[in-house]
């Protein structure tokens, strides 16, 4: 069963969405096909407590179950690139183009970050653009510039 929870945070309210246990969504806006939790299941809380580390108390990294549940084999073979960014780094979006073995399609790129089904956990606020500016992010510029400044980021 789909269950989501709401995690409040310095940059808005995050919406978590859990199947079987894994996270499949972590997004700024409801997922209107599923009701919102009154209560926390332990597993929930666990997730929600993991979030709140992150923004409140250095965490760097979640340990908690995902799976990415959508996306093209294109925009999956980003998402999993996108992990491998370390905390407190960036890179460019040729960057990312460039390690998939595609380069000059940094646009491309840059369009699966915006489709992210996992804010946070699949980190496209760690992408920059090729002068190393804050270009293009779903949920703002502002609250990219603001995760990067919870992880200590330097830029490119």
């Amino acid at each position: 069963m789909e269950r989501q929870f709401t995690v409040t945070t310095p940059i808005g309210p995050l919406y978590i969405t859990v199947f079987g246990g894994c996270v499949t969504r972590i997004a700024m806006s409801v997922n209107e096909s599923v009701e919102l939790a009154d209560t926390l299941l332990d597993a929930e809380a666990y997730i929600k407590r993991q979030i709140e580390e992150y923004f409140y108390n250095g965490r760097t990294a979640f340990d908690f179950p995902f799976e990415i549940r959508c996306g093209t084999p294109f925009q999956q073979r980003v998402w999993r690139e996108l992990c491998r960014i370390p905390f407190g780094t960036t890179g460019t979006y040729g960057d990312i183009a460039q390690r998939i073995g595609k380069r000059g399609a940094a646009r491309a790129v840059g369009a699966a970050c915006n489709r992210n089904p996992l804010l946070l956990v699949v980190p496209c606020h760690r992408v920059v653009g090729k002068g190393g500016g804050l270009v293009g992010f779903a949920c703002g510029v502002e609250v990219k510039s603001r995760l990067l400044e919870i992880e200590g980021g330097c830029f490119v």
